[in-house]
């Protein structure tokens, strides 16, 4: 399966290396690039990308800005953020907005190539240090506004074990499809925007241990 990528910087040289790095993976695919966050969502619409690579610092409309209106009004693409400095305050509220993942322009392109799958096939991937950092200062729900069923809490608890969709899915037997609406309901219930917060609300309740 291919995946397809937008990528969103304001830098043209940065839009062009990156292109370089992720067409050298034939399961990658780049569908577009956009120069600030408003172009970047309206080519999100366009173009249903499944995961765009979003800088944070832009003209005409900011990355956090943009993360927030893509996973509002396209919530089947991922958003990674992707930036040059590694700042609390960025890392929350990128999380805050949305973003599924958060990586340095100093990444590896073998790294940057994997995570890209992983966003794609809904991985959350926190370190153990980005994980306590986000626990101290992103408010997550103490309960769930409406109870989760006890599937959808198996399902959290194998999303918030860095699981795929595909692997919660054999996991559980049941299609990958499935998995996608159980994730859909969870994150409604909680009143969150993204994966990696559902698994940080899974942490905080004791559901999964940080590590």
């Amino acid at each position: 399966m291919t995946v397809s990528v937008l990528i969103a910087d304001d830098h043209s040289v940065v839009r062009q290396g990156l292109r370089m790095f992720l067409g050298s993976d034939p399961a990658l695919n780049v569908v577009g690039e956009a120069r600030d966050g408003a172009e970047a969502l309206k080519l999100a619409h366009e173009l249903r990308p499944d995961v765009v690579l979003m800088d944070l610092i832009m003209p005409v409309m900011d990355g956090i800005t943009a993360i927030a209106a893509i996973r509002r009004e396209v919530p089947d693409t991922e958003v990674v953020a992707l930036t040059s400095v590694l700042e609390d305050n960025a890392v929350i509220d990128a999380m805050r907005a949305g973003a599924i993942g958060y990586l340095l322009k100093d990444t590896d392109a073998h790294e940057l190539r994997r995570a890209i799958k992983a966003a794609a096939a809904g991985q959350v991937q926190l370190s153990p240090q980005a994980a306590s950092r986000l626990l101290r200062e992103v408010r997550t729900p103490e309960k769930a506004e409406e109870p989760l069923t006890s599937r959808e809490t198996e399902v959290l608890r194998l999303l918030a074990q860095g699981k795929s969709n595909k692997e919660i899915s054999a996991a559980l037997i049941i299609a990958e499809q499935t998995v996608k609406t159980h994730v859909s309901h969870i994150l409604d219930k909680l009143g969150v925007p993204s994966r990696t917060q559902a698994a940080l609300y899974a942490i905080r309740t004791g559901l999964v241990s940080p590590e």
